[in-house]
């Protein structure tokens, strides 16, 4: 099965809740009413697109229908899907930390599959044939270097690390230090999962930051964080608040089979502006696959012309 009959799949739940109720109110309708409008925007922020996108998209429909002049609701619904992918669209260079020597800060709470995301990225690059050093720079965590470990062996990787409770800088410095020497390709960093005290984490992050400047200073930086699809509106919040204290590049949204709230991707994407890069459809490696915002589009409403390749 190709990754997009995955993702088609893994967005069924999406489809049949959020997007059959949208369509709906698209066929339910006779005119372009206030009745209209508001059902609509009743039904987009219930499926977790969120307050403050839901507004703009109204407005860019109401917009649209006013400069095309639409008269009924119906056809609006393909302005709707080409505002959904224009928002989720990658930049050119989104993958450009793949392509040269990178260090990659991987963020977000716990639970929702850090550590995997990490193993299979590194999976990933060492299929394209590039060398991969994990730093295990999650300290805080107990076991957080074991889970690590599994995913390194699996990916041809080598796990940098210490004991619980050590100065996870200190992790950064050595694994600079053996990345380097291996001459690799990618650094991939784990980082304690905790929001709670938002100034320590902003202070380690900024200390292990000063570490690859005066250590790495060559190396490409790469930001993503990792955000689970079924907790809807609080994938958001813990984005936004990771946003606050890193400098953040992109997104991984997991566990996208188990839910039925995909409309959140439309919302990170549009409400802080950060690319998703990375969606998670499984447990598997292959199941973490680069984001397409066509794709994407084409699976959540069924679109005509899929591709499975």
């Amino acid at each position: 099965m190709g990754f997009f009959q995955k993702l088609k799949d893994g967005l069924f739940k999406t489809r049949s809740t959020f997007v059959a109720d949208m369509d709906a109110v698209f066929m339910g309708h006779e005119r372009l009413d206030d009745d209209f409008y508001e059902d609509l925007e009743e039904t987009l922020i219930m499926g977790d697109i969120g307050v403050k996108t839901t507004e703009e998209i109204i407005d860019q429909l109401k917009t649209a229908a006013k400069k095309e002049h639409i008269k009924k609701p119906g056809p609006l619904r393909e302005y709707f899907v080409q505002y959904v992918k224009e928002q989720m669209a990658l930049p050119e260079d989104a993958y450009h930390f793949t392509e040269v020597t990178s260090v990659v800060f991987v963020i977000g709470v716990n639970g929702v599959g850090k550590t995997t995301t990490i193993g299979k990225i590194a999976s990933k690059l060492h299929d394209q044939g590039k060398k991969v050093v994990i730093a295990a720079a999650d300290t805080f965590r107990a076991a957080a270097k074991e889970q690590l470990a599994v995913w390194s062996d699996r990916a041809g990787a080598e796990i940098i690390g210490a004991g619980e409770g050590a100065d996870p800088s200190s992790v950064v410095y050595d694994a600079i230090a053996a990345a380097k020497a291996r001459h690799a390709d990618c650094l991939l960093i784990d980082t304690a999962g905790r929001l709670n005290n938002k100034k320590n984490l902003m202070d380690e992050l900024a200390k292990m930051n000063r570490i690859i400047d005066s250590r790495f200073p060559e190396a490409f930086r790469e930001t993503l964080v990792v955000v689970d699809a079924t907790t809807g509106q609080n994938a958001l919040h813990q984005a936004e608040d990771f946003s606050e204290v890193a400098d953040v590049t992109g997104i991984v949204l997991t566990k996208m089979d188990g839910t039925a709230k995909g409309g959140i991707a439309i919302a990170i994407a549009t409400e802080l502006h950060i690319p998703v890069k990375y969606i998670g459809i499984g447990e598997k490696v292959e199941d973490l696959e680069r984001f397409d915002a066509e794709q994407f589009a084409k699976a959540l409403f069924e679109l005509s012309g899929e591709d499975d390749s």
